[in-house]
């Protein structure tokens, strides 16, 4: 199972990201699918969550209202949308998902956020 995340970069206090994360040699469908951020110096994050019916979601409170999660099955990938993005918001993202008992990360992608 590998997971590649993409869409990180440098952006303005202000401004938007969209992370992807594919997944190849498992499916989302059956699986929760989950963002994580890791910030110089700070344990990894707990950043969003979507139940595999897509149906329930769950979010840090530091971005609850700029944050969105999505999922898209067919292309097994899922992604992060990230608006109104605040220095505090700098960090790396990874995806997580757990397929028959085991976690799988994806490598990480840098997001900063400039003042």
């Amino acid at each position: 199972v590998r997971l590649v995340e993409s869409g990180g970069g440098l952006v303005q206090a202000g401004g938007s990201l969209r992370l992807s994360c594919a997944a190849s040699g498992a499916t989302f469908s059956g699986n929760t699918i989950r963002w994580f951020r890791q910030a110089p110096g700070k344990q990894r994050e707990l950043v969003a969550s979507m139940t595999s019916s897509g149906d329930s979601t769950n979010y840090a409170d530091s971005v609850k209202g700029r944050f969105t999660i999505s999922r898209d099955n067919a292309k097994n990938t899922m992604y992060l949308q990230m608006n109104s993005l605040k220095p505090e918001d700098t960090a790396v993202y990874y995806c997580r998902i757990i397929a028959d008992g085991t976690v799988y990360w994806g490598q990480g992608t840098q997001v900063t956020v400039s003042s």
